[in-house]
């Protein structure tokens, strides 16, 4: 049985909340239903649907630009609405974006990663929703990794960031939905409606939904990467490359400076790590660090994904890195002058920098986010939609 898209239960079922009302839509190029057909179009073109606005995310609402590019705002050329950019000038909607809305329909595909960005959109759309004292309809869609499993610090709100935006822990095991529902309760108090997924479960990866899998992120363009990414993308806070500018994103890690892709291969496959299996790599990224060098490294294979730890593991790889090249390894620069280190931001605070820096024992580090998990585990369940 195909899982049945908030959005498509919205249509079925609640066109009530919208009746008589000017909407703004919130749509990345996942935003599709079972037969691949856009929420821009389906909205645009109902009957009982006013949508006077669009607003675009990360990448845009049509998905044409890279990873951290500024989108600028313009005029959608198939429906002539206005599609306001939320990663460009501005990363919240202004007031001038909000007027002439009444409600806004959120209808993103989340990655259940904290630093995925569409997170921090969501939830200040809500907070600027809230300014506003205009509804939010969220329209959910599936934990493509799995709701079940939580894995990584929570942030601490001191390292609160773009990438970081709310006190969650790195894999979160949650819907957008089930997100905003905790953030808005505790924190943010917009007039917010979530219209619940049918037929899904917190067991189900993506691929047990029966939906295409549209990227969301061209730099995400597989299930495959998604599993990855929770560990992999702490490589963007190094100077290694994490396969941008390649046809496998978040699945190569290497530099120019690595030296011997074979025995790096057969030294990370000596740790056993759970469900995961590597195999040396060459590649020239084509854009991003290290563009038009020839890199050596590793392919990172996952095996069996119910038994893999990605931000335990990539740990694991990342020290063994430090280790063995210590002399070129390094954190990455902050992105901007007088920010934090990036690592530190897309890990939530700088415990991971300084433990590697000290050369300590990375069970120690896995060891000392439990605690703060559990608790993040207690608080979850009170907003659970899916059992």
């Amino acid at each position: 049985m195909t899982t049945e898209l908030g959005l498509e239960v919205f249509l079925e079922a609640h066109l009530d909340l919208v009746a008589g009302l000017r909407v703004g839509l919130l749509a990345c190029p996942s935003s599709v239903d079972s037969q691949l057909r856009s929420a821009v179009e389906r909205l645009h073109r109902h009957p009982d649907v006013n949508l006077v606005a669009l607003f675009g995310p990360e990448h845009g609402i049509r998905g044409d630009a890279q990873a951290g590019r500024p989108v600028a705002s313009a005029i959608d050329p198939l429906t002539a609405l206005p599609v306001y950019s939320l990663y460009g000038e501005t990363q919240s909607p202004t007031a001038e974006m909000l007027s002439g809305i009444d409600v806004i329909i959120i209808d993103l595909q989340d990655a259940g990663v904290r630093f995925y960005t569409f997170l921090a959109t969501t939830l200040y759309v809500m907070a600027a929703a809230k300014e506003a004292g205009i509804a939010v309809i969220m329209l959910d869609r599936p934990a493509p990794i799995g709701g079940n499993r939580v894995e990584g610090p929570v942030l601490d709100p001191a390292y609160t960031s773009f990438v970081g935006p709310y006190p969650l822990p790195i894999r979160y095991g949650m819907t957008l939905g089930e997100v905003a529902r905790l953030a808005n309760d505790r924190d943010i108090g917009c007039d917010l409606t979530v219209i619940a997924l049918r037929g899904w479960l917190r067991t189900m990866w993506f691929d047990d939904t029966g939906l295409p899998f549209i990227p969301s992120s061209p730099n995400l363009p597989t299930l495959e990467a998604l599993t990855l990414y929770p560990g992999a993308c702490l490589v963007e806070g190094t100077n290694l490359s994490e396969g941008r500018g390649t046809t496998r994103p978040f699945e190569y890690i290497g530099a120019p400076w690595i030296d011997d892709a074979e025995s790096l291969a057969d030294q990370l496959n000596g740790l056993s790590l759970p469900g995961l299996r590597f195999r040396p790599v060459y590649f020239v990224p084509t854009f991003s660090k290290h563009q038009g060098e020839l890199c050596a490294g590793v392919h990172v294979y996952v095996i069996d994904r119910d038994i893999f730890q990605p931000v335990s593991a990539m740990l694991h790889v990342l020290q063994t890195l430090k280790r063995r090249y210590p002399d070129e390894f390094s954190w990455r620069r902050p992105w901007r002058e007088g920010s934090r280190p990036p690592i530190d931001l897309l890990w939530g605070d700088d415990s991971l920098r300084r433990h590697l820096d000290s050369d300590e024992a990375v069970e120690a580090l896995i060891e000392s986010w439990q605690p703060d998990l559990r608790e993040f585990e207690r608080l979850r369940a009170e907003y659970r939609l899916y059992s």
